[in-house]
């Protein structure tokens, strides 16, 4: 695919719906326990059908439960495959995963309030930003070669929907705002390379 050669194709960003562990606030990174919330399957069937009735050809998702979930939903309402990649999963928390979010803190996370302050820094056995940056990076490359000659959907998670925004835009995550990403939401990115990014 090479979006730079044609201004309709998009790349369409979708974060799965809200997961129970969203609804208790625990850090969830790569954890298999999360699963959709009934709001969750709601807000899914909701992106869904905001994405039916367009030129897309292809679906990529995460290979997590709560991703594959939420995939689910808009590969039925496409009537598209789902193909499943790990360099889409969330960030990484290591230990700290399934605790509290209040536990985490800007040595852990490099984020502090709304702005990224430390790209490198790393909870113990999780990701950096950088880290995740490079990953979703890798995945756009690989995506830029496929054969898709339309639009393609990517359901994955709020902290790699902000790294594959930058990384569409040219733009590094130091010092970027660290803006809300709701459950459910989709984001449209034009062309790779160009910094214009939508919520719809």
């Amino acid at each position: 695919m090479n979006w730079t050669n044609d201004d309709d194709s998009a790349l369409w960003l979708v974060r799965h719906g809200e997961s129970t562990w969203n609804a208790l606030g625990l850090v969830q990174g790569h954890a298999e326990g999360p699963t959709l919330t009934e709001k969750g399957r709601q807000q899914s069937a909701q992106a869904a059908d905001r994405l039916w009735g367009g030129t897309i050809e292809a679906i990529y998702a995460s290979d997590l439960v709560r991703a594959q979930q939420t995939a689910a939903f808009v590969g039925t309402a496409l009537g598209l495959p789902v193909r499943y990649d790990r360099a889409l999963r969330e960030r990484c928390f290591g230990v700290l995963e399934g605790l509290p979010m209040s536990t985490l803190d800007p040595g852990d996370s490099g984020i502090s309030g709304d702005s990224v302050v430390d790209v490198s820094a790393r909870p113990e056995g999780g990701e950096s930003l950088d880290e995740l940056y490079k990953r979703a990076g890798t995945f756009l490359e690989w995506l830029l070669v496929q054969q898709h000659t339309g639009d393609v959907v990517v359901v994955t998670h709020g902290g790699t929907i902000r790294a594959l925004r930058a990384y569409c835009s040219g733009m590094p995550m130091s010092g970027m705002a660290w803006d809300v990403v709701p459950n459910g939401s989709v984001w449209k990115v034009p062309q790779l390379g160009i910094a214009k990014v939508s919520k719809w």
